[in-house]
Order: structure tokens, then C-alpha cells, then sequence
């Protein structure tokens, strides 16, 4: 009887926590989103005259066909119900939206790479980084660049951004979930202790749930004053059950369940999380809303290797 409450009262649980922590990290003030990052790092290291920001790689066919032969590309895509999680293949679109934030929140030292495996670029970014301590590049950086060398991106996939280089790497063609790593990125940008932010997030149980919540905060915060009513709605049925695989990967072990409720408890927050994500895109309000003035046009870029 005590097991069978337990797995009755896990989707709720798991609704319950995913609407606290996500409500904690909305990067807005009241309901109005913040745009500038309220502290810059006076050892920011700054893209060199000429260089694109946002660079994508070459069109390549076998590589780019690895979300569909690479395990946990497949995963990706089952867990977000989404055949362009890891599809390797950046549209305009995505490209576009990531340009236009970063110019709109004048982050102008991240690196972006669609797609792109380019371990010579990122040793250099991880060397003249200042505004992560040397402590912390020559270590847990290092490690990350030679995991980051020897599992390409361009194969196994991995949306993420790399504090240590400061460089979001997009392999998914979702403009919410590239604007959730772009999220990530601006938290970085608006601390000082960056290296051992970073370390907490990596090793402090429960703290990781902070990051990732602003990051989606960031995110969805960003689409509703640019009015953009359709991508408001499509990140919350992306980006909270994206959200959910971390809310559940840290609370399980807390969890008093068996063998098989713990088998259950993730599939039963992932789902309940696509619930939630579409109950709360339901209720965006579908009239289109005037897009904040003073954005800039970017230009795609060229690819590159």
C-alpha cells in the first residue's frame, strides 16, 4: 500500500518541483526581462577584430547523420519528443535567433559554434579566458577540452556551453533550446567566481537546478518581451521536459523508492513535465505582441570547418 502511494504521488511530486525551481530562475524583474548583464569581468576575453561570433560548421553526410545512429542522440530525441534534438543540420532560423540575442543583450565576448568540432579554437579560448581563474581552465578546463577532443560534438551531440572557453555549441536545430545555452551563457557573463560556480554545479547536489531553471528563465523571459508568442510556446514544451531529466537525475537518490519505482520515477517526470510544458503554453495568450525596439539585423555566416 506505502509503494503504491509513493508511485501515485511521483507525477505530482515532479510537477510540483518542476514549476518551484523553473519559477525560481526566470530571469525577469516583475515581468519585465533584463537585457544587459548587470557585471562585466574586467578580464573578459574579447573576440579578436574580424572574427564571427557565430560560426557554423561545414555540411558533412555521414556526420551529421549521427543523431540517428549515435544512443544517446536517439535518447535525446525520445526524452524531448523531437526528431531535431542532435540533428546536426543549424537552419536560419535557429541562427538567426541566437544572433539577435546575443546583439540584444550585448553579450559580445561568447563564442557560438553551430555544429562545429574546432579543438585548436578552443584550446586558444581556453588559454586567454581571464575571466575564469587559471586555476580552474588548467584543470577542470583541460579535462573538459580533451573530453571535448576526443567525443566531437559533431558526432555524439550535446548542446551545451563551455564556461571555461566561454563558447555555447548548438548541434540541435531548436531555437529555444539554443537560447537556453545562450541562457547559460549569460549567467556566466554576470559573475565574478566563475570557475567555482561551475565546480558547485558539478558537484553540489540539488545546485545544478539553479543554473539550468535561469538559464530556461533567461530563455523564455527573452521570447515573451521580443513578443514572440509561437517560440514562447514552443520553449515550454521543449525546455521543461529538458528541464525535468536534471530534476529528476538529482532528487531520485533522495527518493525513498525500490528497484522498480526508481525505474519509473524518471519516465514518470519526463512525462509529466511534457504535460506541464503544454498545460503552461496553453495558457500564453495567442495575440501578438509588439517585439522590443532597436534589435539589429544580423547576417548568417558562412560555414567553416
Amino acid at each position: 500500500m506505502k509503494r503504491t502511494s509513493v508511485a501515485s504521488a511521483l507525477p505530482a511530486l515532479s510537477a510540483l518541483l518542476l514549476v518551484a525551481f523553473i519559477g525560481t530562475g526566470c530571469a525577469t524583474s516583475g515581468n519585465r526581462y533584463v537585457y544587459k548583464v548587470a557585471y562585466r569581468h574586467p578580464h573578459e576575453y574579447q573576440l579578436p577584430p574580424g572574427e564571427e561570433q557565430v560560426v557554423k560548421g561545414r555540411p558533412n553526410a555521414f556526420l551529421d547523420s549521427a543523431d540517428w545512429w549515435w544512443p544517446n542522440s536517439l535518447l535525446g530525441k525520445l526524452i524531448l519528443w523531437n526528431s531535431r534534438v542532435d540533428s546536426h543540420q543549424i537552419s536560419d532560423q535557429t541562427e538567426m535567433a541566437v544572433k539577435e540575442f546575443l546583439a540584444r543583450n550585448e553579450m559580445t565576448a561568447v563564442k557560438v559554434r553551430l555544429n562545429q568540432w574546432a579543438p585548436f579554437q578552443e584550446f586558444a579560448r581556453l588559454a586567454h579566458n581571464g575571466a575564469t581563474g587559471w586555476g580552474w581552465r588548467w584543470t577542470f578546463g583541460l579535462l573538459n577540452w580533451v573530453s571535448y577532443t576526443v567525443m566531437p560534438g559533431r558526432i555524439v551531440g550535446g548542446d551545451h556551453f563551455n564556461p571555461f572557453s566561454n563558447t555555447v555549441n548548438i548541434y540541435s536545430d531548436i531555437p529555444a533550446v539554443a537560447l537556453h545555452e545562450c541562457g547559460h551563457a549569460k549567467d556566466f557573463a554576470g559573475r565574478k567566481w566563475r570557475g567555482t560556480y561551475m565546480f558547485a554545479y558539478n558537484t553540489i547536489p540539488f545546485f545544478k537546478l539553479y543554473p539550468e531553471a535561469k538559464a530556461t528563465g533567461t530563455a523564455v523571459g527573452y521570447l515573451r518581451a521580443e513578443g514572440d508568442v509561437a517560440g514562447e510556446k514552443a520553449a515550454y514544451k521543449i525546455l521543461y521536459p529538458a528541464y525535468s531529466t536534471y530534476l529528476a537525475g538529482e532528487t531520485l537518490p533522495f527518493i525513498p523508492t525500490g528497484p522498480v519505482l526508481s525505474f519509473v520515477y524518471a519516465p514518470a517526470s519526463i512525462v509529466t513535465a511534457h504535460v506541464v510544458g503544454r498545460m503552461r503554453a496553453g495558457m500564453v495568450v495567442d495575440a501578438p505582441r509588439a517585439k522590443a525596439e532597436g534589435a539589429p539585423e544580423p547576417a548568417l555566416s558562412s560555414p567553416q570547418p
